[in-house]
């Protein structure tokens, strides 16, 4: 079984049926899972669907000399339509391994969750 890249189990049950459009996110934490999973495996059209219109990017392709290599939330709130999600997501990249450390905010939008932008640490 191919164990999905967030880490919450196998690709094909987790963020697999998501980036599929088979169904939307239930919450800001699995829409956060979601699109590591899609930074990892590449998919920008995932990325650009699941980013607010007024804060998405022109490019959302993720940069390939990055190898995603592990997820951890750290906590997430939501308070009606808005939500929030701390994480650290570990990479190894040119220069050796790093990691991203933000505090993202996610809106409901049209029933769906939807990625807004965030503070890196």
């Amino acid at each position: 079984m191919d164990v999905c890249p967030c880490g919450s189990g196998t690709y094909a049950t987790c963020c697999g049926p998501l980036h599929r459009g088979e169904r939307d996110a239930a919450t800001p934490e699995e829409l956060m899972r979601s699109r590591y999973s899609a930074f990892s495996k590449g998919d920008r059209f995932y990325l650009a669907r699941t980013w607010h219109p007024r804060t998405r990017p022109d490019d959302v392709s993720a940069d390939p000399s990055i190898r995603w290599a592990g997820l951890t939330i750290l906590g997430s709130a939501v308070d009606g339509d808005t939500g929030t999600v701390d994480f650290v997501a570990r990479y190894e990249g040119p220069d050796g391994p790093g990691e991203l450390r933000e505090h993202s905010r996610f809106v409901r939008r049209g029933g769906r969750w939807v990625y807004v932008d965030g503070d890196v640490a």
